[in-house]
């Protein structure tokens, strides 16, 4: 079965039916927020690709897309796993200039996601790309987009507890920057994941950056694809949830490599292979636009502002009986 905690007294300050209209208003809200903070334009996306060019994002390696075959071609799709890379190309396709970027509606399927109150084998998230310039290629503008992210989340939660005042979750504006490599010297006795909930629950809203390449313990603080973001130039942004007594990711997001960067990630990660892949060629041979660009999850976000205490009570998906016997006992009702 899934991991399930249960918090002490839980109960949600929303009904079923508010939930359900509170995400709405939730969603349409945010989207408006990030969008002025970003310069975003809403496109569509594909929720499938064709696995011989690349575009899908391969998460750390290991996890299986789904495959299905089309009678018509004769040929395979893969379902997305996220739109890192596609992103990008649809920027150069569309004609997007510098300082101008995209969002769009992204939903996958990751079946061998390991579930419990965060995790679920559906995923949906806004995924967002921008193009930058060479100047604008540095530590500095990635902090500022971040600080904009999370100003947009914090409007949000402050519309949506005008609308509903029973709503008594608390949001820090102030974020907190920090590198994996200063995170593993402040716990070096610790888990990457215990560290993201101390420093998170000291500091409250965190991003912290350089991640996926190796620390000095021999081990990157977690894992990151070696084709989309520049590990020196990334990061993930959390928020502390005090409901669930824990770090909460809410973003992955970065700049994102560039021909020499790529070079260097797909050597270090003995990914040689992906260079023949029309994605990668056309990056290595400078075609594609600088990019910034991340993905922030819907449910999770929800999750946060709402204060539920599982991820099945914002979207609805696949859960084992022991999970729902145990959700319905105390008092989470799994959508």
């Amino acid at each position: 079965m899934s991991k399930v905690i249960i918090p002490s007294g839980y109960r949600s300050t929303l009904s079923l039916y508010d939930t359900q209209t509170a995400i709405g208003l939730l969603k349409r809200t945010f989207e408006e927020r990030l969008c002025l903070a970003l310069n975003l334009k809403r496109v569509s996306a594909p929720l499938f690709v064709d696995p011989e060019t690349g575009l899908n994002d391969d998460l750390s390696g290991v996890e299986r897309a789904v495959r299905f075959d089309l009678k018509e071609t004769g040929t395979d799709a893969v379902v997305v796993h996220s739109l890192a890379k596609w992103k990008r190309m649809a920027l150069a396709v569309y004609g997007f200039s510098a300082g101008e970027g995209l969002y769009t509606d992204m939903n996958a399927i990751r079946r061998d996601e390991e579930m419990d109150n965060l995790h679920s084998v559906y995923t949906d998230q806004w995924d967002w790309e921008k193009i930058i310039t060479r100047e604008t290629r540095n530590a500095d503008y990635l902090k500022k987009v971040v600080q904009g992210i999370v100003g947009a989340i914090c409007d949000t939660l402050d519309f949506l507890k005008c609308r509903y005042p029973q709503i008594d979750v608390e949001l820090y504006r102030t974020v907190t920057f920090i590198t994996s490599q200063e995170l593993e010297d402040l716990y070096p006795n610790i888990s990457a994941k215990e560290r993201e909930n101390a420093y998170t629950k000291e500091h409250k809203t965190v991003f912290i950056m350089q991640i996926g390449d190796k620390l000095r313990s021999g081990n990157p603080h977690d894992s990151r694809a070696p084709d989309y973001d520049d590990w020196a130039l990334n990061g993930d942004i959390l928020f502390w949830d005090d409901v669930l007594g824990c770090a909460m990711e809410i973003s992955s997001m970065g700049i994102r490599v560039d021909e020499k960067s790529l070079d260097a990630q797909l050597a270090a990660s003995n990914a040689n292979e992906r260079r023949a892949l029309p994605f990668h060629k056309a990056l290595l041979n400078g075609e594609l636009p600088l990019t910034i660009g991340g993905g922030i999850g819907q449910s999770r976000l929800s999750m946060l502002l709402l204060g539920k205490a599982h991820i099945g009570e914002v979207q609805v998906s696949l859960w084992d009986e022991d999970t729902r016997r145990i959700c319905k006992e105390n008092g989470i009702i799994l959508l």
